[in-house]
């Protein structure tokens, strides 16, 4: 399967403190060669980052974590989730943006 910027997957993925590996979900930001950029999702609301509801497709409400971005192979992803809206992807991208400027 085909990843692209705004699905939601499930994916197992290797804490950097640590060599832990738990199964986590990612919002993909691209795919290019088998390698899947992804940013972390919490559901610990304490944390920064964008919110994501329970109503845009998460079992609980959520954080995009913009400032934890790592690759993985396309072989740690479990199963897709679901795609976020136009809308959540535009406000992603000027996040994204302004981090890089």
């Amino acid at each position: 399967m085909k990843f692209n910027f705004g699905d939601i997957i499930l994916a197992e993925v290797q804490f950097t403190d640590t060599f832990e590996i738990k199964t986590r979900p990612a919002l993909v930001l691209f795919e290019e060669q088998g390698n899947i950029i992804v940013a972390g999702i919490t559901s610990n609301l304490k944390m920064k980052g964008i919110p994501l509801t329970k109503k845009e497709g998460p079992p609980k409400e959520s954080i995009i974590k913009l400032n934890y971005i790592f690759t993985i192979s396309e072989n740690l992803i479990k199963r897709f989730l679901f795609r976020l809206s136009k809308e959540k992807k535009d406000i992603i991208k000027k996040e994204l943006i302004k981090r890089i400027k």
